[in-house]
């Protein structure tokens, strides 16, 4: 049954690899690979010799002696009684820490849209007075290592390729723009804890702490992105000037004060998982609520007890932002990460990561990780590194991987969301990403991996 799991994974993933030759959405092959595995499991849970303990991060002793069902159905035991048993609680410990990423996601994205619904990014805007491309280019980039470091890599992107298209009305120059700002994001978002889906993974697993995280790889993830963007800034395509159609667009009056408020809510998620030690999601519910209220208050909007039938509540800003979120995103996490643990549940990929750790370094094995994750999704590669290594929180590992598997997917247009977006919303093929900004990508990683060794 081992090897019907293997495969189903094998198949599945490469299909979700394969999406854009496809057109399927990724999120449909996730979620038919995650229930046939955990069916597998349940079908073959007799067969099984060993089983993980992700609890305690060890294989669990004699599970292939213990009975499949508990001895007698009125007994008091607990769950390491049966394999049933360990089946039942493996299952409810992975989905109940899968749900807590993904209702944190939930929250920040909704934050998100309401920030967007009073035109608050718009504000931004206001911070570009160039009309030097070099110049312009050193605004974005840096615009993009800030800002998805608060509000993740992928939603900085859409953001900035936003404001982009309102300054930059060149479609070959503004494509050079957004390749930049895909390496930008991903550099920004590896050193945050709520930066990037890797990072938050990590740091709600209890495998980093936020200041921990900032301090060793801030500085690493801005070599990656500043010295792409110094050696960009020397290519023709970005000498001279831009030239200005001159329109303003009217601004929100609410629009800079939601996007404070918005930015500072979901800052303020770790400062409040330092105080209370409650998980991340708790604070992100706190921030969702307190920005929800503002936001509908600031609508103005009235409620009459006595006419119910007019939903009135479908028209504010807290309900549209709701309805504009990623759920595919969010399914697609699902998908992925209970299949990984299905995986890991069996011990395959704690066994996998002890073969690997004794035949290269593990410098070398977190170094290519990186390089894969321009390949392969790095969701599931953090999901699984997290099953392989067992160092405790805040070990040099993990911020190795942080950085590996936020970074390294910049090398390929179809390595990150980022790219993924930015790849939609400028029409940007594979291969002229590829051509133009794989080698500066490549450059910036290698050099940020160089800095963490060092360090």
């Amino acid at each position: 049954m081992e090897i019907f799991i293997v495969s189903v994974f094998v198949l599945g993933y490469t299909l979700i690899t394969l999406e854009h030759s496809l057109k399927v959405d990724k999120l449909i092959p996730a979620l038919i690979m995650m229930a046939l595995a955990w069916a597998g499991i349940a079908f073959g849970l007799d067969s099984f010799g060993t089983w993980f303990d992700s609890v305690h991060g060890k294989l669990v002793d004699g599970f292939a002696n213990l009975p499949l069902h508990s001895l007698g159905e009125h007994d008091e035991v607990t769950y390491s009684a049966s394999k049933s048993g360990w089946l039942e609680h493996t299952l409810l410990h992975h989905f109940g820490k899968t749900c807590e990423i993904l209702i944190f996601l939930v929250g920040a994205m909704t934050i998100v849209e309401i920030t967007d619904h009073f035109n608050g990014f718009q504000t931004i805007k206001t911070f570009v007075k160039t009309n030097s491309k070099k110049t312009l280019l050193w605004i974005v980039c840096i615009l993009g290592f800030v800002l998805s470091a608060i509000i993740d890599n992928l939603t900085a992107t859409i953001v900035l390729i936003t404001i982009l298209r309102k300054i930059v009305p060149d479609n070959n120059l503004r494509m050079w723009y957004a390749g930049m700002i895909i390496i930008a994001a991903n550099a920004g978002g590896a050193w945050s804890p709520i930066g990037d889906v890797t990072t938050t993974m990590l740091w709600m697993g209890n495998k980093v702490t936020a200041m921990e995280l900032i301090k060793n790889l801030l500085l690493p993830s801005f070599v990656c992105m500043a010295l792409p963007t110094l050696i960009a800034g020397f290519l023709p395509i970005f000498k001279g000037n831009i030239e200005s159609d001159g329109n303003e667009e009217k601004r929100s009056k609410n629009g800079p004060f939601m996007l404070a408020l918005g930015l500072g809510m979901i800052v303020f998620v770790p400062v409040f998982k330092t105080i209370t030690h409650l998980p991340p999601y708790v604070g992100m519910m706190l921030s969702l609520g307190i920005v929800s209220l503002v936001a509908e208050i600031l609508s103005n909007r009235k409620f009459s007890l006595t006419q119910v039938e007019d939903h009135e509540h479908v028209h504010g800003p807290t309900f549209k932002a709701l309805s504009k979120i990623e759920m595919p995103s969010i399914l697609f996490f699902l998908g992925i990460l209970m299949t990984v643990a299905a995986l890991e549940s069996l011990g395959l990929i704690f066994t996998f990561g002890n073969t690997v750790n004794g035949m290269i370094s593990e410098d070398l094995f977190v170094t290519l990780l990186g390089v894969g994750s321009a390949i392969i999704d790095n969701v599931p590669l953090v999901a699984a590194s997290m099953g392989m290594f067992q160092e405790q929180m805040d070990a040099e590992v993990w911020h190795f991987i942080a950085y590996a598997a936020g970074t390294g997917g910049s090398m390929l247009i179809i390595g990150s969301a980022a790219g993924v977006v930015a790849m939609g919303m400028e029409k940007i093929s594979f291969f002229w990403y590829l051509k133009n900004i794989t080698l500066l990508a490549s450059i910036g990683y290698i050099a940020g991996v160089g800095l963490i060794l060092v360090m």
